[in-house]
């Protein structure tokens, strides 16, 4: 995962992408045969300091290495921001980033 995140004024404006196929059904289906090998992210979350600044659940409708901008309040230049996702099969990817 790659990810931005920096602070201008008492906004942090975050710009991360998130590096998986995302295989939705139709494409499992056409390339091996059963619906069963569909994987795309579900769900996608970013934590400042252990408090939630941004979650969202997905669908197989993202491309792939998909891009999230958002931003928030409450943080400071030197914290550290937290981004996790999950995929359909269960896999788990976090990564950290110092809010700059």
């Amino acid at each position: 995962m790659k990810i931005k995140a920096k602070l201008k004024g008492d906004v942090v404006d975050v710009k991360a992408m998130a590096k998986h196929e995302m295989m939705t059904y139709d494409v499992a289906e056409k390339k091996t045969g059963s619906r069963d090998n569909a994987n795309f992210i579900t769900h996608i979350s970013a934590t400042v300091g252990g408090k939630i600044v941004f979650e969202a659940s997905t669908s197989q409708f993202l491309s792939k290495n998909p891009i999230f901008k958002f931003a928030f309040k409450g943080a400071k230049a030197g914290d550290e921001m937290t981004m996790t996702w999950v995929d359909l099969k269960g896999n788990t990817v976090t990564d950290k980033e110092t809010i700059k």
